[in-house]
């Protein structure tokens, strides 16, 4: 698990990314202060998943609306691949992700 930030720089409806051992990791704060954590860049045409809208479920891709779980990074559309999916926590108010 490695440390990304703190809890308090993230604030819920605004996702951001942050580079994680290389990779681009997208984070989303939840209404209950959970964190979730995706590959920030759709497989379809690289789209950056932070620009898009999220709920408690899924986040769509801005550029074609391609939604993916928040939960295990799988598309809604089958013949677009998932995007990796990222275990967080949050410790003493800092989130950490495991890559």
């Amino acid at each position: 698990m490695i440390p990304v930030c703190g809890l308090d720089e993230l604030v819920p409806g605004e996702p951001r990314t942050f580079v994680v051992d290389g990779a681009q990791v997208a984070l989303f704060r939840m209404a209950d202060d959970s964190v979730r954590a995706l590959n920030a860049i759709c497989p379809h045409m690289a789209g950056p998943l932070t620009d898009g809208q999220y709920d408690q479920k899924v986040v769509v891709c801005p550029l074609h609306q391609y939604a993916f779980s928040l939960d295990t990074g799988e598309c809604t559309t089958p013949e677009i691949p998932a995007v990796t999916c990222y275990s967080t926590q949050v410790i003493d108010g800092k989130v950490v992700v495991g890559v």
